[in-house]
């Protein structure tokens, strides 16, 4: 222990202390401190983060200290909703390429630690938590680069504890459809067999927001025989990036309906899968960032979907339950639910993207561990890698 403690208390090695926790077996490394306190806006802080101290995402995120599946939440304690009075604390949301906009498998992560921390140097404003002693719940406002998610926490002893026997939820930032059933057409070179098999050359999709850009494909579109359930990830890892680079490489964009005041970036493409799990659900595999596969059925995906539901006829109030790959595995336990609370009106939106829904999901997140990680000065690799980028480099 004498060791352990040292590694654990050495300012000199400057310390980076994090939380893990996983929903559906998809992980959250919640970063306490050890990464450059920033002022400014969120996004600026984002985006200073991402030019000028990126390689404190390298380190926690990639190897040796994570892996190409880890996925972190930066607590960012000043923020202009902060500041404002509307946000009790806010996030930035890391990935093996980058920062996310969005990210429902870590809300429901953050919910449970906030709650759960007194310490008010993590969380300045956890005194200020509201707790309901009539459903037994507290509610913390949390700051995202796209907006406010406000969780729902189910909590014991008067709040000062999270209830990990009930799930928690959040309510998604407004969600709307940019293109339905858009035909991606797949280049000669692209074919792959199952989709020859089927006597056609292009892919149905529909696109998305919820809080994130997001490309839902019927695996059936795809040709694979036995859909999800004959799971095949390198299969579906190479047909995803070839309907991702269709869809943002030519002139396909131009069919989205995207409001002036959202970015356009697609950050997932989740494959959905209607013929497993139960009759009110569906189940999907999703690729996002550098093609990380989130073991999660996708907490922004899910009000995504639940926007394209509602597109279609679905009505609100009407839950619907989605799994992922992990949940099938396990029952269906870990599975997310969606709702639709509320229709609205989508600011600077126009043709399918002028009306959208806020959306409530639910899931489930668990605690795994605490870590200290260090950086020797003598270490010369410390800024993280990722094996198949230099399987990639040593190919080209």
């Amino acid at each position: 222990m004498d060791l352990y403690q040292s590694l654990s208390n050495s300012a000199a090695r400057q310390p980076i202390r994090c939380i893990d926790m996983h929903t559906t077996g998809e992980p959250t490394r919640i970063v306490l401190n050890g990464f450059p306190e920033l002022r400014g806006t969120l996004n600026e802080q984002r985006e200073e983060y991402r030019k000028q101290y990126d390689r404190y995402r390298r380190t926690t995120m990639l190897e040796p200290r994570g892996h190409d599946g880890m996925y972190g939440a930066l607590l960012v304690r000043d923020s202009e909703l902060i500041r404002s009075g509307e946000a009790h604390i806010a996030v930035l949301y890391l990935h093996n390429e980058g920062y996310s906009t969005i990210c429902g498998h870590a809300a429901i992560a953050l919910g449970r630690f906030l709650v759960d921390t007194h310490d008010l140097d993590n969380f300045p404003q956890r005194k200020d938590l509201i707790f309901d002693p009539v459903t037994s719940v507290t509610t913390v406002n949390l700051h995202t680069p796209c907006g406010i998610n406000k969780l729902s926490v189910p909590s014991t002893n008067g709040g000062a504890r999270s209830d990990p026997t009930r799930p928690v939820s959040f309510l998604s930032v407004p969600s709307f459809v940019g293109v339905l059933d858009m035909v991606v057409e797949i280049p000669e070179a692209d074919w792959w067999p199952q989709l020859t098999a089927t006597g056609r050359t292009s892919v149905r999709v529909d696109l998305s927001y919820g809080g994130a850009w997001y490309c839902m494909v019927n695996v059936d579109q795809l040709g694979f025989v036995g859909g999800l359930g004959k799971l095949n990830t390198k299969a579906f890892d190479a047909v995803t990036q070839i309907i991702k680079r269709q869809i943002t490489s030519g002139d396909l964009v131009k069919q989205v309906a995207v409001p002036f005041d959202v970015e356009w970036y697609l950050y997932r493409i989740m494959i959905v899968d209607k013929s497993l799990g139960d009759d009110d659900g569906e189940s999907g595999l999703c690729f996002f960032a550098d093609q990380q596969i989130d073991r999660s059925p996708a907490g922004g995906c899910v009000a995504s979907r639940m926007a394209l539901a509602y597109a279609r006829g679905h009505p609100l109030h009407q839950s619907v339950k989605f799994n992922s790959f992990i949940s099938n595995e396990f029952g269906g336990r870990g599975a997310f639910t969606g709702t639709s609370v509320q229709e609205v009106e989508i600011a600077g939106g126009h043709g399918i993207s002028s009306k959208g829904v806020v959306v409530r999901v639910e899931g489930q997140a668990f605690y795994t561990g605490a870590m200290t990680f260090i950086i020797e000065p003598e270490d010369h690799i410390n800024d993280g890698f990722a094996v198949k980028d230099i399987e990639m480099a040593s190919t080209r």
